[in-house]
Order: structure tokens, then C-alpha cells, then sequence
């Protein structure tokens, strides 16, 4: 009985004591850590979003978009000096608005087109760094040949249809003379100690489509002035529909084949083929690269070609007025003068690859041009 009573009253104590500690250890924590409520606890959902936002927004991003824009446009537009007859666009327009004076609208149009086409070729060279040679020569001879179809489809437009074809013949005679001719003369002035070659597979499979492109012109002409029609009128407008097919499927399936034809189908001669069938150059790398980005490229194209499109306009339009008022033959100005003009991009690119010793790019660029012209321009537009 003692024991049990002394039992019970150790446990009392024992309890007593057990809580009497608690309640010291809990007042010891609440007083040395004060409870952290939820606000504290959590990070609130307003913090997060802003760490989130001003994660995915940087600082300097508008920053870096303007600096790139100036630099492109200090790229394209101020490093050339040819680009100092740019303003002359803006001028014809105002010219036309003001006076209308035809002669002055037409000769400021053609020196405000000048530069715009030679920057349309520029700025496709820039993009064939990223397209591959194939592409790139492809791209080279479409933009560099827009100016001349853009001038040729106002020209239609308005019924010039004698404008179109002496402008079409001339661009043809323009690059195969004249701009080849130039690309030779500086190449042989360069290296006039050596013999520049070229590859004579590229330049046989351009010969024989400036052959087929002739023989469709001139089929129809014979036709028309021999006056040996079945059906007076009718068979010289067949035959010439009938060889524009021709030469449009012609030229659709050498780009089919161009693009799908073997990398070493066009050897250049200063390359040779290692055995893995790769083209090593045996020059020295000329350490290009390009200039401005793709899409900045792509970009310039598409504003070069609206500019180009919009004083194609006003100089299709001054033509005859220009011819009445200065006594210049519409001849003169649709062989010489347009195609010319036209071919900046093309006659800068022959003779500053000829001067760099690369003559078969500089065939690939007058002949390819003609090549497009004859072959797809007139039966494009036929």
C-alpha cells in the first residue's frame, strides 16, 4: 500500500514536471523564432510574375534592335558611294508632281533606279552566303534581271509593246557584250601575266540555251515576213505561243536540273575534287563573309524591289515624253539606255569577280543572265 500510494504520488509530480518543461521549451521557441505567417511563408504570386517578366524581357533589347537597324542600314546604304544617286528617286517623283515635265522625270528616274539596282544585287549576294552557290547564282540572276521585268511589265501594262521587246533585246545584247566584254577586259588587265580560264561545261549548256531562246525569236519572224502563213494571222501566233512553252519548260527543267544535279557536275578550274567528293579550293581563302543577316537581306530584297517598282512607274510613263521632248529615238532608249541601267548589279558582279581571277562566276552571271532573260523573261511576257 505505501508503495503504491508513493507510486501515485511520484506520478503527479512526473506529469507536472513533463508539462512545466513543455510549456518552457515552447516559450523558449516562440521567443527565439516568432511564427512566420503565410505571406512570409510563400513568395507572393506578384513577385513571381515579375521575376518571370523581367526575366524574359532584357534590359538593352531595344537597345540592341536599334543599333542593329543602324548598322544594317549604315551597311546597305552608306557604303557605297553610287548610292549618292539615291535621292534622285524622291526628286523624279516630286519633279513629276510639281512640273511634269517628262524629259527631267525620266532621266531623274533612271538615276534614282541605278543605285537600287545595284544594292538588289548586293543584297542577294549577301543571301546566297546563306542559301549555297546553286541558290545563290539561281537568286543572283532573278533579282539582278527584276529591274528589266519590272520595267517591262509597266511597259505592257500600258500597251508599250515595242518598248518591251527592244528592252528585252537589249538587256540580252547588254549583258553578253557589253558587261561580259568588261569582265574580260579588267580580268585581263589584273592578270595580264596568266591565262584566266573558265569551265567549258558551264559555258556549252548556257551557248546551247541562248541557241534554243534564238532559234524560238526567230522561227516566228521568219514566219511573219516571208508571208508564208497557212492562216494569214493566225499560224505566226501559234508558232510564237508554241515557243514559249517550249523555252519555259526548257528553262524550268535546267533549274530542275541545277538543283538536283550532282555537287561536282561543275567542277570550276582552280578547284579540284578530294576523294571524298568535296570541292577544295587551291587559292588561298578570301576570307568572305557576310555582311549583314539573312533576314536583314531578305528585307532589303523586298524593299529594294517596292522602290524599283514604284520609279519603274513613273519612267515607263515618261518614255514617249521624253522622246518627243529631247528628240531621243524610243529605240535608243529601250536598247541602250534602260538595259544599261538595268544591268548595274549584274556588269559590278562580272567585273569584280573577273578581277578576283573567277572568271566562270562572272560567265555564270552575264550568261546566266541572258540566259533567264531569253529563255523565261520573253516567254514569260510573250
Amino acid at each position: 500500500m505505501d508503495y503504491k500510494l508513493q507510486m501515485v504520488g511520484v506520478q503527479p509530480h512526473l506529469e507536472m514536471g513533463s508539462l512545466h518543461d513543455q510549456s518552457v521549451h515552447e516559450f523558449d521557441e516562440e521567443s527565439l523564432f516568432p511564427p512566420q505567417t503565410d505571406d512570409q511563408k510563400t513568395p507572393s504570386v506578384n513577385s513571381v510574375e515579375l521575376g518571370a517578366l523581367s526575366g524574359s524581357f532584357p534590359v538593352g533589347g531595344s537597345k540592341i534592335i536599334r543599333n542593329g537597324v543602324c548598322r544594317s542600314i549604315k551597311t546597305v546604304v552608306f557604303s557605297n558611294k553610287l548610292n549618292l544617286l539615291m535621292p534622285f528617286g524622291p526628286l523624279a517623283i516630286l519633279v513629276h508632281k510639281l512640273s511634269g515635265h517628262n524629259g527631267w522625270v525620266f532621266f531623274l528616274s533612271l538615276l534614282g533606279i541605278t543605285p537600287l539596282a545595284e544594292r538588289l544585287g548586293y543584297a542577294t549576294e549577301q543571301l546566297a552566303f546563306f542559301t549555297g552557290p546553286t541558290v545563290g547564282a539561281l537568286l543572283n540572276a532573278t533579282f539582278g534581271n527584276a529591274t528589266e521585268m519590272i520595267i517591262s511589265i509597266y511597259a505592257l501594262k500600258n500597251g508599250m509593246m515595242r518598248v518591251v521587246q527592244l528592252s528585252l533585246l537589249g538587256s540580252i545584247l547588254s549583258n553578253m557584250l557589253l558587261v561580259l566584254g568588261c569582265a574580260f577586259f579588267c580580268g585581263g588587265l589584273v592578270f595580264h601575266r596568266k591565262e584566266q580560264e573558265f569551265n567549258k561545261a558551264t559555258a556549252v549548256v548556257n551557248s546551247g540555251l541562248l541557241l534554243m531562246a534564238v532559234m524560238g525569236l526567230l522561227f516566228p519572224a521568219v514566219l511573219h515576213y516571208t508571208h508564208t502563213e497557212v492562216h494569214a494571222g493566225k499560224s505566226e501566233l501559234a508558232l510564237s505561243r508554241f515557243s514559249s512553252c517550249i523555252m519555259l519548260v526548257a528553262y524550268v527543267a535546267y533549274l530542275v536540273f541545277q538543283l538536283k544535279s550532282p555537287k561536282d557536275t561543275y567542277v570550276p578550274i582552280n578547284q579540284e575534287v578530294s576523294q571524298n567528293g568535296e570541292n577544295v579550293d587551291n587559292d588561298e581563302d578570301d576570307g568572305e563573309a557576310p555582311e549583314i543577316s539573312k533576314w536583314e537581306s531578305v528585307i532589303w530584297l523586298a524593299i529594294m524591289t517596292a522602290w524599283i517598282s514604284i520609279l519603274s512607274e513613273y519612267l515607263v510613263d515618261a518614255i514617249k515624253g521624253t522622246s518627243d521632248a529631247w528628240d531621243i529615238p524610243i529605240a535608243f532608249i529601250s536598247v541602250i539606255l534602260l538595259p544599261i541601267v538595268g544591268n548595274a548589279a549584274e556588269h559590278a558582279s562580272a567585273i569584280m569577280f573577273a578581277m578576283k581571277d573567277k572568271l566562270d562566276i562572272s560567265l555564270g552571271v552575264a550568261i546566266g543572265s541572258s540566259t533567264q532573260i531569253s529563255m523565261f523573261g520573253v516567254g514569260f511576257l510573250h
